[in-house]
């Protein structure tokens, strides 16, 4: 399988729960308690562009649903 990249290290997670690894090439990994979720790699570039175009869907959605 694949290299864990230190996802437990706490020098990983911004504020307990933003997730910034830059040696880390995945773009979702799992929250630090799985059963939670999961979560975007910050500083993985496309995961900005992502968070936009959901965030981009929801308001369209919002503004239009009437």
């Amino acid at each position: 399988m694949g290299k864990d990249f230190q996802h437990d290290n706490p020098e990983n997670w911004k504020w307990g729960i933003f997730y910034f690894n830059q040696k880390d090439h995945r773009l979702i990994v799992p929250k630090r308690n799985p059963m939670m979720g999961w979560t975007f790699n910050f500083a993985h570039p496309a995961g900005y562009i992502f968070l936009i175009i959901i965030l981009l869907v929801i308001i369209f959605q919002t503004v239009y649903s009437s």
